[in-house]
């Protein structure tokens, strides 16, 4: 049975879902993804893994690193599940690559050279954010260049992590948008 309960963050409200073995999923709500796993049976209901899942958000939200992990039990493939062990062992307040994780993965699988698109899309579909944090992935030089929640939310997650290996680049974007829309105004159409 899954069972679900809702936490009201500082950033919005999330929907988090657990079995009897651990944590399910953890989604903003409305973010790319959300809750796409879930089956159509389960229970809102509060037990003692959610309940512990809730006071780990209390005490990130309240930036402190918690010192305890609930017990996860996220459903996906063997090379989604190495990438999110991966993951959950990147250190609370830094960043890595893409690129470093396919590193790290190819040398867990003695291949010399793993897909950094790969990578990328495990870590996309993560289930459950912020515990598993692919919020701390960053492209090369440290550029945000996803996040399933929002780009808001993850440079939001970085700053109370006061993480410092990352690039904003939020105004670029505003910018870029904006030179699209002129392009499109003045041809008609992108090339």
């Amino acid at each position: 049975m899954v069972y679900t309960c809702g936490y009201r963050s500082p950033l919005g409200d999330i929907l988090m879902a657990a079995d009897e073995n651990g944590l399910t999923g953890l989604w903003f709500e409305g973010q790319k993804y959300f809750a796409d796993t879930l089956p159509d049976e389960q229970v809102s209901q509060e037990t003692p893994v959610l309940t512990k899942a809730k006071r780990w958000l209390d005490i990130y939200f309240s930036g402190d690193e918690p010192d305890f992990t609930p017990p996860l039990h996220p459903s996906g493939s063997s090379f989604r599940q190495e990438v999110w062990k991966i993951l959950s062992e990147i250190p609370y307040g830094q960043t890595v690559t893409y690129g470093e994780i396919a590193r790290r993965m190819g040398e867990l699988k003695n291949i010399p050279h793993m897909s950094a698109q790969a990578v990328g899309g495990a870590v996309g579909h993560n289930k459950i954010s912020i515990i598993i944090p692919c919020h701390r992935v960053v492209g090369v030089k440290g550029s945000l260049t996803g996040y399933a929640a929002g780009i808001d939310r993850k440079i939001s997650l970085l700053e109370l992590e006061h993480a410092k290996n990352y690039t904003d680049q939020r105004p670029y974007m505003v910018l870029a948008a904006g030179l699209k829309k002129a392009y499109v105004r003045h041809y008609g159409e992108l090339l």
